[in-house]
């Protein structure tokens, strides 16, 4: 999901995985990063001790950027995604 985003709209992207153990630690909590698994785009949380799906992750990238939000997906045997 992220490499075909960060084509489409020519973002960078950092990725950070570490076990799970490393982000339960009072380092990790002293740090003030959020709970992980993370997404963050500039400085806003999108979310924290979830996962975000595509299509809001896009919404948050094309508001971080300034451009009109994406088209709805269309929906039914057709319009299926992955």
């Amino acid at each position: 999901m992220i490499p075909g985003l960060g084509k489409k709209y020519e973002v960078e992207f950092e990725t950070i995985a570490k076990p799970k153990d490393e982000y339960l630690t009072d380092e990790y909590f002293e740090l003030d990063l959020p709970v992980a698994p993370a997404v963050v785009v500039g400085d806003e949380i999108v979310v924290e001790g979830t996962d975000v799906s595509e299509i809001d992750l896009e919404k948050v990238i094309c508001q971080h950027l300034g451009l009109p939000e994406p088209e709805p997906r269309k929906k039914g045997f057709f319009g299926r995604t992955r």
